[in-house]
């Protein structure tokens, strides 16, 4: 696998070398970016406090729809029966918000939605003709009143050496969507899988943003930009600390074509069985 490159967001080489690091690892790394690191930190506090709570309880998920606080151990990766040592919360634009929440966490999907709106067209600018051809519309324009973007707030409590031994955080999984933004885990944990099967951290500073393909890009691309299998690996110190970890979720609006086989509704709900969401 090539080198997963770190990019200023200001940069004017920020398209060219954001396509150049997707294409060759599915992921890169946004330096110099616009989301202030202090709310993120101020974010990470409030969703402590509510995972710490029994009210987390009073917004159980919902089946069909979707939203909500799945508890421990809800979800397994596609492909294996283990399910993840993690519970979540999920934030959609019409769904549920926790009233213990502040308005800090909608400021931040505000502005990832506007990062994410700007990436993917930087990414659709910079595309080869013959990749940029096969998107049936222009990649930041598949996200226009997409009612699917989604902000997962994680919690992975502290281990207590009782969990299956083949239990991990987060097991083996490429994501659903287009492109996935990704603030800095409370603790180090993300591996991505390089080509040689072999599993290379993803280091984040604070400051930085990490940006990965989905399995949506990868099928209107044609396989051009990636898919890669990433996971959260159980620590070997700390083992009493919760990490913690904020994915956003970028969606192609359910009426979009990605490809002949499929739309963006058609997509997720054929992954969301796989994973046991639905």
């Amino acid at each position: 696998m090539s080198e997963i490159l770190t990019i200023d967001y200001q940069s004017s080489e920020l398209g060219l070398k954001l396509t150049q690091s997707l294409k060759n690892t599915g992921f890169a790394v946004i330096k110099n970016h616009p989301i202030d690191k202090m709310l993120i930190s101020s974010i990470y506090d409030d969703w402590k406090s509510f995972f710490n709570s029994n009210s987390k309880n009073n917004y159980l998920f919902h089946k069909v729809k979707q939203d909500g606080y799945f508890p421990f151990m809800s979800e397994n990766a596609k492909g294996s029966k283990i399910k993840d040592l993690k519970e979540f919360y999920h934030i959609y634009d019409w769904g549920r918000y926790p009233i213990e929440i502040s308005d800090k966490t909608s400021i931040l999907i505000k502005e990832f939605k506007n990062m994410a709106k700007h990436l993917l067209s930087e990414i659709n600018l910079n595309s080869p003709l013959d990749i940029k051809s096969k998107f049936s519309i222009p990649l930041d324009t598949m996200i226009d009143k997409s009612a699917q973007n989604l902000l997962r707030v994680i919690h992975y409590p502290p281990l207590n050496n009782n969990e299956n031994l083949e239990s991990i955080r987060a097991g083996a999984h490429e994501d659903i969507n287009l492109i996935t933004l990704l603030v800095a885990g409370s603790q180090p944990g993300l591996q991505v899988l390089k080509k040689d099967n072999t599993w290379m951290d993803v280091s984040t500073s604070k400051d930085y943003i990490v940006i990965n393909v989905g399995d949506m890009l990868q099928e209107c691309s044609g396989g051009y930009y990636p898919s890669t299998t990433h996971r959260v690996i159980n620590p070997s110190q700390n083992k009493d600390i919760s990490r913690y970890s904020m994915p956003f979720f970028v969606h192609a609006r359910d009426d979009v074509v990605l490809s002949k086989k499929y739309t963006a509704k058609s997509y997720l709900e054929e992954r969301l069985r796989e994973i046991g969401l639905k």
